[in-house]
């Protein structure tokens, strides 16, 4: 699957570039197209250097939690439900804590710190597969939730949306965590038809009860606070949690009498190998895209829906915002950018900047994800883990349309 996207990305590229060049007698698009190779293969080497720092710090600390014990309690609180949607994983097995934390820090929108966990995961669910080129049931779950999973806290997005002259960034705060209320559900729900899951029982059910509860208890607080606090309290809770976190790691490393120093280190010398690692999977996979972007050929999707719509006679305002929703499972850093091109193309309280803002919050970045987590394990045949990706992206964009219509 993966090599048959990576090759695709480059043949429509290159045949839109060719076209341009040799019929229209465009002669700069070969620069472009120069241009945006060597850019990506450049800023996938950046992304991962940046992230070596991150992960050596996170994967310490995540070292001091599973030899104090923490993870092991993590997953004692979850194994019910892990039991349930993944029958594979053995009681108390340290990929659980490393997943309930990995799933966390993403519902918390804590990025930084989400990502290492999510690899430190994988690399554990790695031990128990029996194919080691190929994706594991518990994997694609896995995978599929860190590309669709719920964002409690947007806080860069309320952030662009603040510094681009936002009267109320915070007004796409509860229209973001409808829409990738539904990615994350859509994706759950799609793995677990594939493989076959028993989640209509009591136990699953009461797991999903009580996180819908939660969901609804802060969606609840945020829309009673004053729209001037919303940012500032969002942000303050993300940061004193990561503070928190950090802190009961290491007391749980010193009560259990843990030389927290070489435990921190032990584990950071593993974030940097796998951050070796993922190197060449980001450069593929980022040239690729940049390659796609560059030819024109997202343009011309975009352009090619617009009229679509028009044909139908429906509204198409929305149309503007259609370049985040495409670059959305392609890049992050693209739909970021084209959000922020959006924002300021048509302002930050318009209904266009308003779609491409719940657009940008819907989902996660399906193919750096994809990219990432398996490139960090070696794994090359990925299963239904992309297609239920991308049908939980396709329903958190399509949600976040019909979402920006309702609340505007």
């Amino acid at each position: 699957m993966l090599n048959f996207i990576w090759t695709g990305f480059f043949i429509a590229g290159f045949l839109a570039a060719a076209y341009q060049g040799l019929i229209i007698g465009n002669g700069a698009i070969w620069a472009e197209m120069v241009t945006a190779v060597f850019a990506t293969a450049k800023s996938a080497f950046t992304i991962a250097i940046n992230l070596t720092g991150i992960l050596c710090l996170w994967l310490g600390l995540l070292k001091i939690a599973e030899v104090s014990g923490l993870t092991q309690l993590l997953a004692k609180a979850l194994y019910p439900l892990f039991r349930k949607i993944m029958p594979g994983i053995p009681e108390n097995h340290p990929a659980l804590g490393s997943m309930v934390m990995n799933i966390a820090a993403n519902v918390l929108g804590l990025d930084n710190a989400a990502t290492p966990m999510g690899l430190k995961a994988m690399e554990q669910l790695q031990t128990l597969n029996p194919s080691k080129d190929t994706a594991s049931d518990a994997q694609i779950l896995f995978m599929v939730l860190n590309a669709s999973i719920v964002t409690l806290i947007p806080i860069t997005i309320l952030m662009y949306r603040s510094e681009l002259g936002s009267s109320n960034p915070a007004a796409v705060f509860l229209p973001i965590l409808l829409a990738t209320s539904t990615s994350t559900l859509v994706g759950f729900f799609s793995v677990a038809w594939v493989q076959k899951l028993n989640i209509f029982n009591r136990t699953v059910l009461a797991y999903l009860g009580g996180f819908a509860l939660f969901i609804l208890l802060v969606a609840l607080y945020f829309s009673r606070l004053p729209e001037s606090e919303r940012l500032a309290v969002s942000s303050a809770c993300g940061n004193f949690i990561l503070c928190a976190v950090i802190v009961v790691f290491i007391i749980a490393g010193l009560y259990k009498k843990v030389n927290v120093y070489d435990t921190f280190i032990q584990g950071a010398k593993e974030g940097f190998d796998i951050a070796v690692r993922i190197i060449p999977y980001l450069v593929a996979m980022l040239v690729a895209i940049g390659v796609l972007r560059a030819s024109g050929v997202l343009d011309f999707v975009v352009w090619g829906f617009g009229r679509g719509f028009e044909l139908l006679g429906l509204n198409t305002d929305f149309v503007a915002a259609l370049p985040t929703a495409i670059m959305k499972p392609l890049s992050g850093s693209g739909a970021r950018a084209m959000m922020i091109e959006t924002l300021s193309n048509y302002g930050a309280d318009s209904f266009q900047g308003f779609v491409a803002s719940i657009v940008q919050g819907s989902t996660e970045t399906t193919f750096y994800v994809l990219a990432v987590y398996f490139g960090a394990v070696k794994i090359t045949k990925v299963k239904e883990a992309l297609p239920c990706a991308l049908l939980a992206d396709f329903a958190g964009i399509t949600a976040a349309i019909l979402l920006a219509y309702y609340f505007y």
